[in-house]
């Protein structure tokens, strides 16, 4: 067999073994390896490449923000500041249609920024806010659906572990990428509450509600000692990148050191508690530079293969224009979308369609943005929804299905799509802040 026989065999395999089930880092590298020894007849260069991946991965200074950013998240998330955050909100929109809705939105915007968490984000709304949606009597798919929908952000909006990965695989700067992540994370958070209005407006069952009896106020002083942490961890941490004050692993280390205050301050950070978050972080950290690792040795093996040429020439010789190349690219997220996780996703496909957007004259940035936000559509579609997943096995109430969480969530999907169209037809929503 030619290499690119190979190449193409290697990537069915690996999106199958992934689909049953297998580990995704041992799918990649095991395939990889394998495929690389296969093409060149040579077990030697194989296990060197192996080894040149290890070092040009996971010894990379920039792969330090990992472990900072997930303590930082685990640590505001077991204080409950997505809590104190969605009281905030709560009390500022509950009197409005579908305002319940919104302040989940809003709130998770607001926890994701500190977070960079989808499945953190679901799981802390799925218990706070879909009880309180369905004491107002709100349908419970546009429950449960609101918290699906809004959880997405924490891998748009800094700090992003996906935009971490794909900064590695497309060899970009872990600081660019988040900064070009949160005009796009606000603008599909201005999206959703749009959405919740027009359908408060236009769709009235599918949201349900009643006019709160009770005024739940909530005074000033309160109000900002339940914002003021996450605001401050917030500037540290965006305000330190998009100043050049920090590196991202500096503002990681900061923004994990101001949160650890902060929650013992508050009273809510137990030594068991920290204890916890430092096992969890190791375990999230050991998971994600495993899955590093294998990307570069499968980048490698695509490049003996040649395969990202090949499917430029194919381009190329068919003359597709702009346009043709996003269809075809959304169209292929959103169909793997609904049998891999963002993180195969990402490194399976981009290093396939990363050299087409270069020869373009595309920015990889902007690129990336595209990439994490088609993907995250996939953690709303079934099969593999994972935050439905997580609010479903989290609510475990009788009431609600699996089958409601994705029908609930479908509309957000929608939003997330256009958002995406807008994102590729106006790429400088993604670079502004970059190039300032």
């Amino acid at each position: 067999m030619t290499p690119i026989e190979i190449g193409l065999i290697s990537v069915a395999c690996i999106v199958t073994l992934i689909y049953l089930g297998v580990y995704i880092p041992i799918a990649l590298g095991i395939v990889s390896f394998v495929s690389i020894w296969l093409m060149r007849d040579n077990f030697d260069l194989a296990m060197n490449l192996l080894k040149v991946a290890v070092s040009d991965s996971v010894m990379e200074y920039t792969f330090a923000t990992v472990p900072l950013f997930t303590f930082m998240g685990l640590i505001v998330s077991k204080a409950g500041f997505g809590s104190d955050i969605y009281d905030v909100m709560n009390a500022v929109c509950r009197k409005v249609k579908g305002g319940i809705g919104m302040a989940t939105v809003g709130a998770n915007a607001v926890f994701a920024a500190v977070t960079g968490s989808s499945i953190a984000s679901a799981s802390v709304f799925a218990t706070v806010a879909v009880p309180q949606m369905l004491r107002y009597d709100y349908n419970p798919r546009f429950a449960v659906g609101v918290v699906a929908g809004s959880s997405v952000l924490g891998m748009i909006i800094p700090p992003s572990a996906m935009l971490i990965i794909y900064s590695f695989v497309a060899e970009q700067s872990v600081g660019d990428m988040f900064l070009a992540g949160v005009i796009p994370g606000i603008l599909l958070a201005i999206a959703y509450v749009l959405a919740i209005i027009f359908a408060g407006r236009f769709f009235p069952n599918f949201v349900g509600g009643r006019p709160v009896e009770e005024q739940q106020s909530m005074g000033l002083w309160e109000a900002c000692m339940k914002t003021i942490p996450l605001l401050l961890l917030i500037i540290i941490v965006l305000g330190g990148i998009y100043t050049g004050k920090l590196t991202p692993v500096e503002s990681g280390a900061a923004g994990a050191a101001v949160g650890l205050v902060f929650a013992i301050l508050r009273g809510r950070m137990t030594l068991k508690d920290f204890w916890n978050a430092l096992l969890e972080t190791g375990h999230i950290t050991a998971a994600i530079l495993f899955l590093i690792t294998a990307a570069s040795i499968y980048s490698r093996m695509l490049g003996l293969a040649a395969l990202p040429n090949e499917l430029s020439d194919i381009i190329a010789n068919n003359q597709f224009s702009f346009a043709i190349i996003m269809l075809l690219y959304v169209c292929l997220m959103l169909v793997l979308g609904t049998l891999l996780d963002t993180a195969s996703i990402i490194l399976i496909v981009v290093p396939l369609f990363l050299p087409i957007i270069e020869s373009l004259g595309l920015s990889p940035v902007w690129f990336g943005i595209v990439t994490v936000v088609g993907a995250e559509i996939g953690l709303l579609t079934p099969p593999l929804g994972i935050s439905c997943f997580v609010i479903n096995s989290t609510l475990n109430d009788p009431r609600i299905k699996l089958k409601d969480v994705f029908l609930g969530a479908l509309p957000f999907a929608l939003v997330m799509l256009i958002v995406l169209v807008i994102l590729i037809m106006f790429p400088s929503l993604t670079t502004v802040l970059i190039n300032r």
